[in-house]
Parts: C-alpha cells; sequence; structure tokens
C-alpha cells in the first residue's frame, strides 16, 4: 500500500539539507518499528519519495512524502509512532492512504504557498508590503539567473501566481516542481530590485505553508487525493484501496 505523509520543518532541524532530511526519515521508520517496504535487487532501499525539497534555513508546515508500506496501522497510531520517535523540529501531521497508480508527490507538485516575514534591522517593512500590487502586476519581472556555465536575465512573472501583503508579512503562491520551480527568495531578490534596494538574503525569512498539484486545471494540496486509514490493513488486504476507502 502507498501513503501520503504530511509533516512540518521547524526549529533548528531547518538547518539540514534535503539529502540528511531523507535519511533522517529512513531512520525514523525504522525506531518506529514500520512495515516499510522496501526495493528488490542488489542493494534494497525504502520505496520513498519526497515533494519539492526545501531550502536549507526554511521552515514548513506542508512538506510531503511517498511511502510504501507492506501493511499498515489506522493512520492514527501511525502518526503516533513516527511522532514518538522524531527529534524537536520534524512532525507527521497527516497519513493517508493513497491509490496505487497515484503518481509520486515529487512527479505532481505544481505549486506552493510561502509565507515571506522580515528580520528587524535589514529593511523598511513597508516600503514591501504597501508595492505588492504594482510589483505583481508588472508585465515582466526580470532576474539575473546564474549557473556554474552561464547567467542570463530571466522573467519570472508567469511563475508568481498570487503575491499579497498580509498583517503577518508577505503571502506568495509561486510555480514549484521539476519542470519549473520558482523560489521565494528569487522573488524577494527581484522585489529589492524593483524598489531599489540592495538584497540582503539574511533580511527575510521564509515559511512553506503549502504545497500543491494540478488536478482538472485547479491547484489543490497534495494530501487531497488520499483518505484516513480508520482500521488495520493486514497484509493480505493491501492492494485492495478502493475496498478500503469505501469501507
Amino acid at each position: 500500500m502507498k501513503a501520503r505523509i504530511k509533516w512540518s520543518k521547524t526549529g533548528i532541524l531547518k538547518f539540514i539539507g534535503h539529502l540528511d532530511v531523507q535519511r533522517y526519515f529512513h531512520k525514523a521508520m525504522l525506531r518506529a518499528g514500520l512495515p516499510v517496504s522496501f526495493s528488490k535487487g542488489m542493494s534494497p532501499h525504502q520505496i520513498m519519495s519526497f515533494a519539492a525539497p526545501l531550502g536549507i534555513g526554511m521552515t514548513s508546515q506542508g512538506e510531503y512524502v511517498d511511502v510504501s508500506f507492506d501493511w499498515s496501522y489506522t493512520s492514527q497510531e501511525m502518526m503516533d509512532r513516527l511522532n514518538a520517535v522524531m527529534k524537536e523540529g520534524i512532525s507527521i501531521l497527516e497519513f493517508k492512504q493513497i491509490e496505487e497508480k497515484e503518481k509520486n508527490c515529487m512527479s505532481v507538485t505544481a505549486a506552493a504557498d510561502y509565507l515571506v516575514t522580515f528580520r528587524g534591522g535589514h529593511y523598511y517593512e513597508e516600503a514591501f508590503t504597501k508595492r505588492c500590487e504594482p510589483f505583481f502586476f508588472q508585465e515582466e519581472i526580470p532576474i539575473l539567473k546564474k549557473t556554474k556555465r552561464s547567467e542570463k536575465v530571466v522573467d519570472i512573472s508567469p511563475m508568481i501566481l498570487e503575491i499579497r501583503s498580509q498583517d503577518d508579512g508577505i503571502f506568495m503562491k509561486l510555480v514549484t516542481g521539476s519542470a519549473q520551480n520558482l523560489k521565494p527568495h528569487t522573488v524577494m531578490e527581484a522585489f529589492c530590485n524593483y524598489l531599489g534596494y540592495d538584497y540582503d538574503p539574511l533580511g527575510f525569512q521564509y515559511h512553506r505553508l503549502e504545497t500543491y498539484l494540478e488536478k482538472d486545471g485547479r491547484l489543490q494540496p497534495l494530501g487531497s487525493v488520499g483518505w484516513e486509514i480508520t482500521q488495520e490493513i493486514k497484509p493480505s488486504d493491501t492492494g485492495k484501496g478502493e475496498a478500503a476507502k469505501d469501507e
């Protein structure tokens, strides 16, 4: 059976990278005694797929990972077992079964919501919050994109789906995924350029609120495709997703 797990990353663990997060989850599954499935072959590994990686230093309440299990306890017990072995900074928020045919969360990620807040002593906050709308409605939002081999100016405006000010900072919805991926850091760098400020990467804190897939032309949370497991799924019951969901 396949499960989609929603989790958060806060506190000191925001400073560990994506590969370390993967290893962290591999070990957590074993410490929790969960029946995670392994691949076949000479070098078996846990069958696990993460959605869009979170940048170092960013916090989140909208992370997802798909994991295959040989069988499962109820969603609540799976969450309780995982949270019991998690260190401070990572918490399991949802555990849902998904269809076996469902594409993994990495391949279907289409967008993400972010909240940008301001660190004291760097910028005058109102200069940004009062100019969100004119910044967003520019015909083009150019930014210099640098790679190891070259650099070029790209227009990021098509990848900014929404940006607006709110009481606790700046909200933005950005295209996110393997085909196209816009980081909130890049948007704030362009925003600084628009205002005539030098960009200071230490002036902002970034928090991911939710991650989305696109279905029937609409964005919906990655966790919307699954359902809660209300009774234990035994090994002989795996693969009977529709029957389990109907029950």
